[in-house]
């Protein structure tokens, strides 16, 4: 097995140089890397997605914009909803058709199997069916690391919470030395009684790839099972989830695979879902119809399928999915969008005033920074008001992220770095108020 990841950092010229020649590292150099045919595409590209539009978006890490061609076919689905219901026959069909559809896409952009595939409704109802399929005792113990998202943190609190559970948590630093992380980690392991690992894949903070496949190594070697968020890693960096090794690995829809909210998905090792019997089971989650039992279940993923699904967001995100695997590629998108982000954190690094807290060596495609002396709240509106950008404060570090996509072009990372620049060279009392835009009224003719 391998971590999609080393792959991707050894592959081609050495990252750092490449990302110092980059318009979007340093404003003084006139040279793109990209070539004629990709400013054509993307060209194309943004205008498919018009939200690109409004702003410099740059908070995919949050919410990914929605392609026009996945929004139409949602609205298709909803008209055709409007006009004829939703209590037929026809239309049940059509929603299993359309559920069979989105693990197809999903499938194809993580990585896996279509079998492997239980629709969700966000990464934390991910994780937390997961946690739910072990049989946990007071006393048992849960690892975790210090940098994670509540849609890990919220699953294993209530595991501690409800069964006694001693949630364990791994201090990695910025999640960027490796040998930290895996030290942390082990220290952890070695002391027994682990009986679940559940950590990002791509630290939503600071935007480190941690070593994932190594991480599930070590914990299998201690007889844990491992559960991981891929909210920063799926569709926005190169994955193959089956080669992780990883009991489960939980998605959103709405982020790097730009699909709609309250859509996601669980991957499930194929030997696991065989074996597995999830704490929450409902209609979906059986062959036979209208079964609950343990020989009523699906054979494969579908048996962590519970609550109903939207079907017009269920169309939005398998059109999402497909148009990024088909139409942009993902070859394509994931270079371009690795090679934005680290050229940003390059030129970051060489500002005065900035500290950078993503870790180059280590990073996927968001890019995390301070200005000290600045709250992160007010670096966003400045950056919002000055350029149009939308960016993610980060509380607990009190830092910005930018979240850099495959659509992102070089003269917007340009702007925004600008502004950054400019902003560090003044404190938040002595920055010149940005003059105001005057409308002036055209006299009356």
């Amino acid at each position: 097995m391998h971590d999609p990841t080393e792959a991707q950092r050894s592959a081609g010229p050495d990252r750092e140089s490449a990302g110092s020649r980059d318009t979007a590292a340093d404003s003084d150099t006139p040279a793109e890397r990209d070539t004629a045919a990709d400013r054509e595409k993307l060209a194309a590209l943004r205008a498919a997605l018009p939200a690109t539009r409004a702003g410099i978006y740059l908070n995919t890490g949050t919410c990914g914009p929605i392609p026009a061609e996945s929004a139409a076919a949602m609205r298709r689905a909803q008209e055709r909803e409007l006009a004829i219901g939703r209590a037929t026959r026809d239309a049940h069909e059509e929603l299993l058709d359309r559920m069979a559809e989105a693990r197809g896409a999903l499938a194809a952009v993580l990585g896996t199997d279509m079998d492997g595939v239980a629709l969700t409704h966000s990464t934390t109802e991910g994780i937390g069916l997961a946690v739910g399929t072990l049989d946990w005792r007071p006393g048992d113990r849960a690892l975790t690391t210090n940098h994670e998202h509540p849609g890990v943190l919220g699953p294993l609190a209530a595991a501690r919470d409800r069964h006694g559970v001693d949630v364990r948590v791994a201090e990695i630093g910025d999640g960027g030395d490796d040998d930290r992380t895996l030290a942390a980690l082990e220290r952890e392991l070695a002391e027994g009684g682990v009986r679940l690992v559940a950590l990002s894949h791509v630290l939503w903070t600071t935007g480190a790839v941690l070593p994932v496949a190594e991480i599930v190594r070590r914990a299998h070697a201690h007889g844990a099972v491992v559960a991981l968020d891929g909210a920063q890693a799926g569709g926005a960096i190169p994955l193959h989830v089956d080669d992780l090794g990883a009991e489960f690995y939980a998605v959103p829809g709405q982020k790097w695979l730009l699909g709609p909210e309250g859509t996601g998905a669980l991957i499930v090792r194929r030997d696991v879902a065989a074996a597995s019997l999830p704490a929450v089971r409902g209609y979906f989650s059986a062959a036979t119809p209208y079964g609950v039992g343990r020989e009523d279940l699906w054979p494969d993923a579908r048996r962590f399928e519970v609550a109903g699904f939207h079907a017009s967001s269920l169309v939005g995100l398998a059109r999402s999915a497909g148009w990024l695997a088909m139409y942009v590629g993902l070859p394509w998108a994931h270079a371009r969008a690795s090679r934005l982000a680290h050229g940003a954190a390059i030129r970051l690094q060489g500002m005065p005033g900035v500290a950078v807290v993503t870790p180059p060596n280590r990073m996927a495609t968001l890019v995390t920074f301070r200005l000290p002396g600045w709250p992160a709240e007010r670096v966003a509106e400045e950056l919002a008001r000055r350029v149009f950008a939308t960016v993610r404060p980060i509380p607990g570090l009190d830092a910005v992220r930018l979240s850099v996509g495959f659509f992102t072009t070089d003269e917007e990372l340009r702007r925004v770095l600008d502004a950054v620049a400019e902003l560090a060279r003044y404190t938040p009392a002595s920055l010149p108020p940005r003059p105001a835009i005057e409308f002036l009224e055209r006299p009356p003719t």
